[in-house]
């Protein structure tokens, strides 16, 4: 699947917001039924979520949701409202994941909503939302609990609370749990993760800091809770022209070794260059594409 760098959220019982989300500039639009719907109006969501979804235009952005937490005991009816939906998510956000079991449960749900909904292939895919230090302690065994699971999702909220840290737009307070979660997906062999929000929606320069560090950390890309933080996130994730240059060199110049058998090489400026650093590069281009 391609790389989506920016991921909207918007109330699940906003319909008319699920039609401009979908419809905006986000690569992805997460349907909220959880934190972005008070508790009383859980069951009237869902209505409103489906509603918004089949009204949302069909070549906008990927469409998600974020369903509750297993332990709350309203997934279940969260996964049964999608059911008329379901061929349309692209993903299913899962918040609160604690352990490895909490998602073979949720992707067991999941199952059963592809046979209720008659589809052919498998729905959308898994991601576990790691907000707690259990969560980020178990990342690995999370990431790879399930074939479903796409990648992992980080909550610098819940967890900065238990904590007692406030989260910075340099991050250094959340560094050893965001890493975990990049090295677990990379050992899972997923996709690399996406890193939670900038809270305050006023602060741009404070978001730039933030998605800055997060790409330099191994993120593919950032939740944004207001269609204003979009660009400066596309902005960040974008490939730059400076290595988008370095990229067409190292891929030149190994191109042309591999066709003499070479596989490893010097580039003019001392650059070392082999496989993993061929494949950077090409994974450069690809993205810049």
């Amino acid at each position: 699947m391609t790389v989506a760098t920016s991921w909207l959220f918007v109330p699940g019982d906003r319909p008319d917001r699920i039609v401009k989300a979908v419809g905006g500039e986000a690569d992805r639009a997460i349907v909220d039924l959880e934190d972005a719907v008070a508790a009383s109006a859980k069951e009237r969501a869902r209505e409103t979520a489906a509603q918004g979804i089949l009204a949302a235009p069909r070549d906008g952005a990927r469409v998600g949701v974020r369903v509750n937490a297993v332990a709350t005991g309203l997934f279940e009816d969260d996964i049964a409202a999608l059911i008329p939906v379901w061929p349309l998510l692209d993903a299913v956000v899962l918040p609160m994941v604690p352990d490895a079991l909490t998602v073979r449960r949720a992707a067991l749900s999941m199952a059963r909503a592809d046979t209720a909904a008659g589809t052919r292939r498998a729905g959308p895919r898994l991601i576990p939302q790691i907000e707690t230090a259990q969560g980020v302690l178990a990342a690995h065994d999370v990431a790879a609990a399930h074939p479903r699971v796409l990648t992992l999702a980080f909550g610098p909220a819940d967890l900065s609370n238990e904590l007692g840290v406030t989260p910075s737009a340099e991050g250094v307070e959340l560094l050893h749990a965001r890493s975990r979660l990049i090295l677990a997906a990379a050992a899972a062999r997923r996709t690399a993760p996406v890193d939670g929000p900038w809270l305050n929606l006023d602060d741009l320069d404070g978001l730039r800091r933030s998605t800055e560090e997060a790409r330099r950390l191994g993120f593919s890309g950032k939740q944004v809770i207001h269609p204003k933080q979009i660009a400066t996130v596309h902005e960040v994730f974008a490939v730059s022209a400076s290595e988008l240059a370095w990229a067409r060199t190292v891929d030149e110049a190994f191109t042309e070794a591999e066709r003499r058998g070479v596989s490893s090489i010097r580039l003019p400026d001392g650059t070392f260059v082999d496989y993993p650093v061929a494949h950077r590069a090409r994974t450069l281009l690809a993205r810049a594409r």
